[in-house]
């Protein structure tokens, strides 16, 4: 993709997160950079340096302070949010200088993306501003964000009080909510279609453990319909080939993408590359593909992935199947319970099934060891069979569960790298 040089007017004074506009462009900083695009930001130049942090301290960002003095003197913004009246005797001059800024900054990008510029009553000064630098330069397109409930046209504007309401040359109009797009499109009073809904994005992984966060640079936590996270010994009496081969059904019978991830560790029982082997086959026997089946062994945890790191996949995933031949107690059940997952269970383990009752798991029967008995599953007619039967009905409980699909469309669709390839980059690229 060839890389665009692209503008953020944001007119900060201070980089402080109570004002949630600095988290919003925060995610669209992470998102235009990791889409290899050219930014600059451009804040007051009354913004101070010491004030930024994270994604602000990025050396891929040219940072422009945008001048904020008239005859020596700082400009004071002004709310004039009413439609009619008049403005201070300096404003348009105020206004001249603050574009003689903007056009130095705006010369060399393809691209401006304008929070709250156009609505906001104290950023009528800048908005006059734009407008006097699109004229130098009519090629320039612009992202015209608006972070608040449209305001509602009046009948009656006085220039350039009327400037909030006047549609800009050039310009896509941007709002959270599919929903408010028609009320946008009545406040600038242009077509629908030059109105599109960029949602604020969530960025689950940002908060979560370093070693996360490098294994989503690994491999794909987010797209999957059905993610499985099974923290465990590389031992055959965790029977993680089963687990396998239940999620190579589900995928099979469903067609969702699904992903399972071992957080695993080497066991004595039996030679961790030999076991690999055959959880990958057993997988691939019902349909897991490769790509979908990830012990975190292969990829820099070889001794084990941390608990905190596993508490926060389970965060990401939505089921958690524990085929294990012989458990105690079963914490491990309670902490993905604890993250929101649907939990399906060996139920011939006498302990699993005395937990999964109380909690409400889903059960199947794999080979077990109960009190001085070692159970052997038979499956008629087969065991494909039986698996595609429960892979049905698994992904029909989750489908039916709405607090399963709330976290997993939040996971999917919400996240900024969704946003981006999805919503932002076709209107950064005009693609």
């Amino acid at each position: 993709m060839i890389a665009i040089k692209v503008a953020i007017l944001t007119m900060f004074n201070g980089l402080s997160k109570t004002y949630s506009l600095v988290s919003v462009v925060e995610e669209h900083l992470h998102m235009l950079l990791g889409g290899g695009m050219t930014v600059k930001v451009l804040v007051s130049e009354d913004c101070p340096d010491s004030e930024r942090y994270g994604i602000y301290n990025d050396e891929r960002i040219e940072w422009v302070k945008v001048t904020n003095r008239f005859e020596g003197k700082q400009i004071h913004w002004m709310d004039y949010s009413q439609p009619t009246g008049s403005v201070h005797p300096a404003f348009f001059q105020e206004a001249e200088a603050i574009s003689v800024s903007l056009y130095e900054a705006f010369r060399d990008v393809e691209v401006v993306f304008l929070h709250d510029i156009l609505y906001q009553g104290w950023h009528l000064v800048h908005n006059v501003a734009v407008r006097q630098v699109q004229v130098r330069l009519p090629r320039l397109r612009f992202l015209a964000m608006t972070h608040s409930s449209p305001a509602s046209r009046p009948r009656r504007m006085d220039w350039p009080l009327s400037a909030r309401f006047l549609p800009l040359p050039n310009t896509t109009y941007l709002y959270p909510a599919e929903s408010g797009l028609p009320a946008l499109a009545g406040q600038y009073q242009v077509p629908l279609e030059l109105c599109k809904a960029i949602p604020n994005s969530l960025n689950l992984q940002g908060g979560m453990s370093e070693d996360v966060q490098k294994l989503g640079q690994l491999t794909d936590l987010f797209s999957p319909d059905l993610l499985a996270v099974y923290p465990g010994r590389l031992t055959t009496g965790k029977q993680l080939n089963k687990a396998a081969a239940l999620l190579g059904a589900i995928g099979s019978v469903s067609g969702k993408r699904v992903k399972m991830i071992f957080c695993d560790f080497p066991s004595m029982d039996i030679e961790p590359a030999v076991y690999k082997r055959i959880i990958r086959s057993e997988g691939e026997r019902f349909g897991l593909g490769e790509a979908e089946l990830v012990f975190t062994s292969d990829l820099g945890w070889p001794d084990g992935f941390p608990h905190r790191g596993v508490m926060d996949l389970f965060t990401l995933s939505n089921l958690f199947v524990c085929t294990s031949y012989s458990e105690s107690f079963g914490l491990i059940v309670l902490e993905a319970a604890s993250r929101g997952n649907m939990l399906v269970l060996n139920q011939a383990v006498p302990a699993l099934e005395e937990l999964g009752n109380r909690l409400q798991a889903y059960f199947m029967r794999w080979h077990a060891r109960g009190f001085g008995v070692d159970t052997r599953e038979t499956y008629h007619p087969s065991e494909e069979a039986y698996l595609r039967e429960h892979a049905e009905r698994i992904t029909g409980l989750m489908a039916d569960n709405p607090v399963i699909q709330a976290k997993t469309i939040t996971r999917q669709q919400y996240n900024p790298k969704w946003i981006w390839e999805n919503r932002l980059m076709p209107l950064v690229t005009n693609r």
